[in-house]
Order: structure tokens, then sequence, then C-alpha cells
């Protein structure tokens, strides 16, 4: 019999479902799990815009320090929270099948959004969703929203708010999605989103081969090309990045963009590559974004830090 694998997870009800999912798949396979709870930074902190605080991995790096502290055998995470730039020592153990990658937005329950009734008021702690949020309604304002997706979802029902951005799989997953939600389907999402990454530590075979039984070739591909665009842009959560990358009749089709943080200027590229040469399309499509007028957008928003 093998060891009991220990999964790392922080204790909001959204990473212990995704935790549990990994337990699941796990046990599928012959392999016994049990969870542990470590609680994160980005927990603790509950008030501060992520993109004021601008620690990347600030909902990972408790789990990594646990990790390599060898406190845990193996850590879930949502992958777009993960740094483009894992610890030392820390790799990719497997991609599971990716959720829905989209945004959208929740008003307040029982009332129906739309966007002809004037300026409205916006909830999100995205920088990214802020600054594609005002490209397209100029005249909205912005407020902060932090903590868990029970936390942000009670948060909208006691405002005065028109509606705040949330990830449609994460609402998805633990079956909160309301029914008056409005899918923002002209909104890039983050790199990754909607994704589930397991890491482990780079010498454990162990858990290394339990974690390939479930991995996601596909996933990992796009999830990958897209987290390339974004390493090369060096965004973080300071700088409002998007990217998007699907599979589409043996062809990769990618998009990707930048925005500056008040949604004024922004710069976008489409790229389609076959499959086979789709790995080098994530940086490829930084560096053109880049020379064709990213570099400026770029250097505005480090103006700003």
């Amino acid at each position: 019999m093998g060891k009991v694998i220990r999964i790392g997870t922080r204790e909001s009800q959204l990473a212990v479902w995704q935790a549990n999912l990994v337990k699941d798949l796990l046990e599928q396979h012959g392999h016994t799990s049990e969870l542990v709870f470590i609680k994160s930074e980005g927990d603790i902190d509950l008030k501060t815009p992520l993109y004021e605080i601008g620690v990347q991995g600030i909902f990972t790096k408790a789990l990594d320090i646990a990790l390599l502290n060898n406190e845990i055998d193996i850590a879930v995470h949502s992958m777009k929270d993960v740094p483009t730039m894992m610890a030392k020592g820390i790799k990719q153990a497997a991609v599971l099948q990716r959720a829905s990658y989209k945004d959208i937005l929740v008003p307040r329950p029982g009332e129906t959004y739309t966007d002809n009734n004037g300026p409205s008021l916006i909830a999100t702690s995205s920088i990214r969703r802020k600054a594609q949020w005002l490209h397209r309604y100029p005249n909205d304002n912005i407020e902060n929203l932090r903590g868990n997706v029970n936390t942000r979802l009670r948060k909208v029902a006691e405002s005065n708010w028109d509606g705040a951005i949330f990830a449609a799989a994460g609402l998805e997953r633990i079956g909160l999605r309301p029914e008056n939600a409005v899918e923002l389907n002209w909104m890039l999402p983050a790199p990754a989103q909607g994704a589930i990454i397991v890491v482990c530590r780079d010498n454990d075979a162990y858990c290394t081969d339990a974690c390939a039984q479930f991995h996601d070739a596909d996933t990992s591909l796009c999830a990958g090309i897209e987290r390339d665009f974004l390493r090369v842009l060096l965004g973080g959560c300071s700088t409002p990045i998007s990217a998007l990358a699907k599979i589409e009749d043996g062809h990769v089709v990618f998009q990707g963009n930048i925005l500056s943080r008040d949604g004024k200027q922004k710069k976008e590229i489409i790229k389609k590559m076959s499959i086979k040469e789709a790995p080098n399309t994530g940086a490829e499509a930084a560096k053109e974004l880049l020379a064709n007028g990213g570099q400026a957008i770029l250097d505005s928003i480090r103006n700003e830090n």
C-alpha cells in the first residue's frame, strides 16, 4: 500500500472543493489522501485591493512553504493564482481539465443588469476586470470587493452596487452561480482562469506519478501558453493583462491584451497556430504586442508605481 498523500489547501469553500476533487481523483486511481488546511496571506487581508498588495503568489506562498517544509505532499491551486515562475523545488504535477474560463456579472438578488441605464457602480478587486470594464464603459465607477466567494456574494446582496464581477468557474463549482448572472463574453479572462493545478516537490516521484494519471494535456497546453504571455509581459496583480488560448480544429487560437489601469489604452493580439507550433505562441505573442504599442502601456503603468 502506498503512502497517504497530504493535500494542502486554503480554507475557503472553493479551495476545499478543488482539493476534494483532487482527493477523489487520487482515490479513483488507488491512492489514499487527506486534506491539510493552511491559511494564506490573501485570506487574512480582506480589505486591500489585490493590485495594491502587488504580491505575486499571495494565495499560494503559504502552501509553497508548507510543501518545501514537508508538511504537505501536494498543493491544489486555482492556476490563475500561481506565479508564472514557481518557487525553487516545486513543480507542476498535473493540470485538471478546464472549466469555464469566463467572467460573469452578478447583480443584486432579484435584479437584472442592463447597460443602457446610465452610469453603473460595479465591484471587483481585479485590476484586469476593472480596466476592461472601464474600456467598455468609461462612465461607470468601480468599487473594491475582496473576500472569498461567499463573502463577496453577501456583500453584493447588501450593497448599492449594480453588480460585481466573478469568475464563472468559481461560482459554478460550488453551486452558487445566481440565476440572474450575466456572462461577459466580451471580457478576456486572466491567464489560466478556470484551470486547477496540482504542484508537488521536484524530487517526489510518488506524487508525480500519482497525479500524472489525471493530467489533462490540452488544458495544460492552453494555460501554459497564456501564462507564457503573462510571464514575458512581466505581469502581476497590478498589471491588466488578459489571455485565452483555445484548441479549434487542430489549431490553437490565442487572444491576448494589455490595458492601462484606467482602461483608456488597449493593445491586443490574435494568433492562430498548429498544435505542433503552439507551445511558443504565448511568448511570441507577448513580444509582438510589446513591439506594437504594448511596451508604452507597460511603461506608463510602471511609472504610476
